[in-house]
This record gives structure tokens, sequence and C-alpha cells, in this order.
């Protein structure tokens, strides 16, 4: 069960935003990913360390197909609760609990700026280095106030290899996501489960290996 940290930044900037502590792992049923945002906030004029508060959670669980089976993300008061269901539906709930509005979009998964996304993509989508780009489609929680917004992307895995560890082999795949509104692109290393690169994310501490999926 890979157990870690990843520092959050904003990708043009480089501005800090969060860290994401998080504890993910493969089961018979598909994939779960848990974490909870902190940002580091400075103690005041007293002397003493930084200290950190919880900003938002995660927990994302996928069946064996990649499929989004529970979301449930929480940000600055706001909660969102989704499902792969006729294409992604969710319910939104504002910070006073008073109003739910729910969505309903005839797309792929969900997308966000946490890690968890970017391995369930590549899980959705299964790609072979020979493939072409594949289209999918996307409703992204944007923050800090989850607000949802449709967007296309392609993937397409633009190589993989295997790199000897103290703990055998370890497949790394780089993949090369455009956003087909703007043409962007930008490169995602993922080994297995986790991210090791990506615009805006960096891997700070990893405990254990990656899961291996099959």
């Amino acid at each position: 069960m890979p157990r870690g940290r990843y520092s959050l930044h904003d990708p043009h900037d480089h501005t800090p935003l969060a860290e994401e502590h998080f504890h993910c792992a493969p089961g018979p049923s598909g994939w779960r990913y848990v974490a909870q945002r902190t940002t580091a906030s400075d103690s005041g004029t007293a002397p003493g360390p930084h200290h950190s508060e919880v900003t938002g959670s995660i927990d994302l669980a996928l069946d064996e197909l990649g499929r989004p089976i529970r979301l449930e993300l929480h940000a600055a008061g706001w909660q969102v609760r989704g499902a792969a269901l006729d294409g992604v539906t969710w319910v939104r709930t504002d910070p006073t609990g008073a109003e739910a509005t729910e969505g309903n979009v005839r797309a792929h998964a969900f997308t966000g700026t946490s890690p968890a996304f970017l391995v369930a993509t590549a899980r959705l989508l299964r790609l072979t280095p020979s493939a072409s780009a594949t289209r999918v489609r996307l409703v992204a929680f944007t923050d800090p106030v989850l607000a949802p917004r449709t967007l296309d992307q392609s993937w397409a895995l633009i190589a993989s290899e295997a790199h000897a560890t103290d703990s055998g082999p370890l497949v790394v795949e780089e993949y090369q996501v455009t956003a087909l509104d703007t043409g962007e692109q930008h490169s995602v290393h993922i080994a297995g489960d986790v991210v090791l690169a990506a615009p805006g994310i960096e891997l700070e501490h990893l405990e254990t290996p990656p899961s291996v999926f099959t």
C-alpha cells in the first residue's frame, strides 16, 4: 500500500498551493485512493515551527475497468459526491448545507488537481505505446470551491521503461496529455499507482513502492 506526500504548486508561476498526504491500494474490485490536503501556515510572530492545517480531502474508488464508482471531495466547506452513472453524475453541496445541486454529463470520468485523477485516467484508458492518442471527456472540479467544468483531452502513451530498483523492476510510463480546447501539451510520468512527475505536482515522499496493476 503506497503511502506518501505530494506537493502541489501553480504550474505557471510555481506558487506553493498545498500538500497532499495519501495512501492508495489496488484490491479485488479495483483501486482506492484516500488523501488529506494541508497547507503550511505561519505560526505568527511567536517562535516555533510552521504548522499545517487540513484544507480538504479526497476519497476515490475505481472498479476493475477504471471507472469511478465513488468520489468524495471536500474543500473550503464545499462537498462533492459522484460516481459513473449515465456518464458521470454528482451532487455538490454548498458550505451552509442548505442547498445541493446535481449534475450529469456524458463523460468518461472525473478529474481535478489531485494526482489521483491522473492515475485514474491512465487506468481507465489502458494505453499501449503503439496506440494512437485517445480522446477522453472529463468533468473537472476546480479549486477552491469544487466548481464543475467539462473538458476534453487526448492521451498518448509515448514511452514505457523498466528501471532496476532494490525491490525489483519499476516500470515508468510517460504520457503526453493535450488539452483539446487550447492545444496545450504536457507530460505525465506514472509508475503503477503513483505519479512521479506532472505539471504542478511533485512526489516529495514515498514510504513503499508503487503498486503494480495486473
